[in-house]
């Protein structure tokens, strides 16, 4: 049977995280990537990296000089960039790359969702005098600040690093998130609307719940497009496929 192998993950993700303890409690010699977009990370078991590769050569470079023996890509589900440039990395040293990337939201019975393309569209979609949740993270927010009739709060893990008009403000907040609290959250800001994108997972899905209980609009990013490889969408179903493929042990 094949021994350990030397596997590197693009993480950055709960999901990473979780397979992680489970590819080193199998033996394999694992490092995890971080992009460092986020000044204190939760941090991985295992080997840890920290920075960007400077792209699909640059990540190819690092797949040789490491020895690295399989690619796995679980970033989020909007890293569109890191993915393209792992599947570009991986074809030209001939190396097996998985992504694992949980499933994505769907909308329940009640629920009052549009979806969009881009923070461009989702701006465009709000009615006038919208008050909105933002949970997309840092970046393009200029196109909801562009309009001068729209308010509310823009939730962060970290501070943004410029100042928000007046009518805005934000919180900053780490999931995991329950019902009740989101609830709250939207009630106490009177919010009529909510922006996320489509990211999946447990640890933020209450907001789209609270939002349903509440008849809260919710704008929601399409995911964007990946290349195509072995794609799973949990841990187990991965190690899963290691194991028939004589790695998982």
């Amino acid at each position: 049977m094949p021994g350990p192998k030397r596997i590197l993950i693009l993480g950055g993700t709960t999901e990473a995280r979780a397979l992680a303890v489970r590819l080193l409690a199998l033996g394999h010699d694992v490092t995890t990537s971080l992009a460092g977009v986020t000044s204190r990370p939760i941090l991985p078991a295992g080997k840890l990296r920290k920075g960007g590769f400077g792209g699909a050569d640059g990540l190819a470079e690092h797949i040789a000089v490491s020895q690295t023996e399989m690619l796995i890509d679980a970033t989020h589900p909007f890293a569109a960039q890191m993915s393209a440039h792992a599947a570009e990395a991986a074809k030209r040293v001939g190396l097996p790359l998985m992504r694992l990337e949980r499933p994505e939201w769907k909308p329940q019975q009640g629920a009052n969702w549009v979806v969009v393309n881009s923070m461009v569209e989702a701006a465009a979609s709000l009615p006038q005098q919208a008050r909105v949740l933002v949970t997309t993270g840092r970046k393009q927010l200029g196109a909801l600040f562009m309009r001068s009739d729209l308010s509310g709060v823009v939730r962060v893990v970290e501070a943004l690093q410029t100042d928000l008009p007046a009518q805005w403000q934000q919180i900053l907040d780490r999931p995991p998130y329950e019902v009740g609290q989101e609830q709250a959250l939207l009630a106490s800001h009177r919010m009529t609307h909510l922006i996320s994108k489509n990211a999946g997972g447990e640890s933020t899905a209450a907001k789209l719940e609270a939002a349903r209980l509440l008849n809260v609009g919710v704008v929601m990013l399409r995911r964007p497009t990946k290349p195509p490889c072995a794609t799973f969408a949990t841990v187990d179903d991965l190690v899963a496929q290691l194991g028939s493929a004589g790695l998982a042990g």
